[in-house]
Formats: structure tokens, sequence, C-alpha cells
């Protein structure tokens, strides 16, 4: 398989390494420096968040051991739509794409390039007003260096995983070092939190965890995959994780639970109190690194699923054309960076976001349950394997339909208006399947009249 790859597909450049930062990159973004305030509301001690951060850890470990395994057995470009595809046909597979690359993923990259630019600005000492263009600019670079190759775009993603991991460590040990002693009156319960719910709490920490699954989409490039790709998404999970933990230990330890709980922007209050005016600089520094290193992933991950979408007929074929030397999707990355850097502009993406959220999780859930389909058609299948199966896609499904319910609960107009863009596929998925059908069924014609 891998011979043939080189031949005429992916690369498979990427060892463990890359890829368990490719993972670290995918879940690492801004919203770890930014929105723990959220989980701290709903919960009555420190206590109780750091369980919350290390609960919501062990439940994305299990998504991603079943992951794991799917990408193990399917070793391609395409990730969880590769698996849906296979497992319940191309209809399916078709509208969670169709949501995934018109909506959700240039949404999300519109407003992490732009929270790029904003703490990049803040960092050089630049006007804010610059935000759109220093984001913008960001994710033109980024298209670049994933163009020129996997070993091009490894490398980035490389440094900038080390980066992030680099200014989560400053932040945590500045917080412990400025605050050590009163770490233990953080822990104890908060009598400020009257009604805490310890469901809306797992909420924004399980958001913090997604994106593991984009190595996935990008497992056709990955070396020895059946080893490599289990052991780069726990290892790269764990990472995550100690650096989620070791962070809320630090704002605890700085300012408090109740302080943590009304704080807009913990990690500059954290840094201001360490290294004053200067540390609020070396923290945006660190979060426009993190940033830019999402978009790193989640743009290079996204090429790779409309690729394998135009390569099967299901968008314009031109799309699904690999570089003949680079072997990179360079078309497919260019229009996805460009709808991106279109939103980031005009700044119209914060309804897809809004719309996006239902959709995305049932996603996930669609391709864990794939596993089962996999698992009955490939009984024969020798490589990794999800341990304790059913009871981890059974437990990470019934998860992720407990978090869409709750959203829905608290959100039913985004969550419909979701899934009317969802189905808004339909036509289009008929036009191009009409489309593809057409060569085929020309040629029949053609030899029934010879």
């Amino acid at each position: 398989m891998d011979a043939s790859r080189e031949e005429g597909g992916y690369l498979r450049r990427m060892g463990l390494f890359s890829s368990s930062m490719l993972v670290v990159g995918g879940v690492i973004g801004a919203g770890i420096f930014l929105n723990p305030a959220a989980v701290a509301l709903h919960t009555h001690s420190g206590a109780l968040l750091l369980l919350a951060w290390v609960l919501g850890g062990v439940l994305t470990l299990v998504g991603a051991l079943c992951f794991a395994e799917l990408g193990a057995r399917r070793p391609e470009a395409g990730g969880s739509y590769l698996y849906i595809y296979e497992a319940f046909g191309p209809l399916l597979a078709f509208l969670f794409g169709w949501m995934l690359l018109a909506a959700d993923l240039p949404g999300s990259l519109a407003a992490v390039a732009l929270i790029f630019g904003r703490y990049a600005a803040v960092a050089a000492g630049a006007p804010v007003t610059l935000a759109p263009v220093l984001g913008s600019s960001a994710l033109l670079l980024v298209a670049l260096v994933h163009a020129r190759g996997i070993d091009s775009g490894a490398a980035l993603q490389n440094a900038l995983s080390v980066l992030k991991l680099t200014a989560v460590a400053v932040l945590a040990g500045s917080g412990l070092w400025l605050a050590a002693p009163h770490l233990p009156q953080a822990l104890a319960r908060d009598a400020a939190i009257a009604h805490p719910d310890f469901a809306l709490a797992l909420l924004p920490v399980l958001f913090a965890y997604g994106g593991f699954a984009y190595l996935n989409a990008l497992a056709g490039e990955v070396r020895e995959p059946r080893r490599t790709l289990p052991r780069a998404l726990v290892l790269g999970l764990l990472l995550v994780m100690l650096a989620y933990v070791a962070v809320n230990l630090g704002y605890l330890a700085v300012l408090g639970h109740a302080g943590l709980a009304h704080s807009a922007a913990p990690a500059a209050a954290v840094m201001r109190q360490a290294f004053g005016s200067a540390g609020e600089r070396v923290i945006a520094a660190g979060i426009a690194l993190s940033t830019i290193g999402y978009c790193a992933v989640a743009l290079g991950g996204a090429a790779r699923v409309l690729q394998t979408i135009a390569a099967q007929g299901l968008f314009f074929r031109s799309l699904g054309v690999l570089h003949p030397r680079r072997r990179t999707p360079q078309r497919a990355l260019g229009v996805l960076a460009a709808w991106s850097i279109a939103l980031a502009l005009t700044g119209s993406f914060n309804w897809l976001l809004n719309y996006t959220t239902v959709v995305d999780w049932l996603g996930y859930a669609a391709a864990i349950a794939a596993l089962f389909v996999y698992r009955r058609r490939q009984r024969d299948y020798g490589g990794f394997r999800t341990p304790l199966y059913p009871l981890e896609p059974l437990l990470f499904v019934a998860v992720v339909l407990v978090v869409v319910a709750v959203t829905v609960t608290a959100s039913p107009y985004d969550a419909g208006m979701g899934l009317l863009v969802m189905l808004l596929g339909l036509p289009v998925y008929a036009y191009w399947r009409r489309r593809a059908a057409a060569p085929a069924l020309e040629r029949a014609l053609r030899g029934r009249h010879l």
C-alpha cells in the first residue's frame, strides 16, 4: 500500500513525533488561554474544576482510541468523511463533508485567524485594527507552506506545537511560582457558586479537547500508520491533558476559584501579576502562536477531506488532483484558504460557528459508529484494536449524544439552523452524483450502440 501511495498518492513522511505534535496542534488553540471561566462558573470548587478537565481528557482519549483503530484500519486521507462513506454510504458522508467544508472549518479558521491577528498585534505593539490583515496573511502563509509538501507542513506544525507547549509551561509555571501557597484555598469549596452544574461545566471542557481527529485526515501521510497512529493519538492527548491541568492549577493558584470564574482573560491576568505589562505581551505572543498552530492543522486536514470528496467525483474533479511532484492537494488548499480569508476579512463567520456545533459533534458520533461496521466486515484484521470494545465506542457515542442534547436545549434555534444548512447539501449532492454518473452512462450507451 505504501509503495503505491509513493507512486500516485500522498507521501508517507510523518513519523511519531510529527504525528503527536499534529494532535497537540489540533487540540490546543486559544480556548485554554481565554475561556476556563465558563468551567469555573459551573463548579463549586477548584478540585471539581480540575476533575472536569481530567474527566474531559479521559473521555476524549476514549474517542481517540476509537479513531486510532479507524485510522489503522483505513490509513488513507479523508478521516471521518472516509469512515462514514464506507460504513453508511456517500449521501451521509457528503452531508457531513458539506457542513465541514462549507461552514464549520472555514468559519473556525476565520475566527481563530482573527484571534491570532489581535494577539499578534498586542505582542508586536501594533494597532489591533490590523487583526483582519494579520490573520488573513497568516492563513495565506500556512497554505503556501502546506503546498510545498508534507515535510514543510510537518516542520511548521512541529515548531508551532513545541512553542505553544512552551507557552503553556511558562503560564502554568508562572502561576504556581507566584501563588502556590494559596492553591489549597483555591481547591476548597467556593460558596459564591450557589448552583453548580457539572454537565454544563463539561461542555466547554470537551470543546477544548476537540480537534484530535485531524490526524486521521492526514493518515495517508503517516509512516507505518498501524503503529504510529494509535501511539501518536494517545501520546498527543496525554500531553494536552497534562498541559490543561497544569494551566488550570496556575489559574487557581493566582486567581482563586472565584477570581477565575469572573475573569475574561485569565492567562493575561496571571502573566500581568507575574511580570507586569511585559508578561501580557509574552502571553499574547504565546496565544498568537497557539492559534496559528491550530490553523495549520485544520487547514491541512480539511484540504485532504476536500481532495478526497473531489476525487470521488462529488465535487470539481480538479480539486481532487495532487501536485505531481510535491504530492499535496494544492488546489483544495487554495480554495479553502481563499474562502476562510474572505470570511475573516468580512467578519461574516459567527453564524457559521453558532450553527455548526451540533452537526460537528454528530459527525464525531457517526465516524465512531462506523467502527461497529468495520468490525463486522473485517473480522480478519490484525492491527490495533480499541481496548474494551464495544464499551469505549458506546461510551463516546453516548457522551456525544448527551452533549448534542444539552446544546440543542440551550440553543434550539442555532441547532435547527445547523441541521437546515446541512440539508441544503442535498441538492448539491444530487447534482454532483448525476454529473459523476453521466460519463459512465454515456459509455454504457455507446457500448450498447456499437
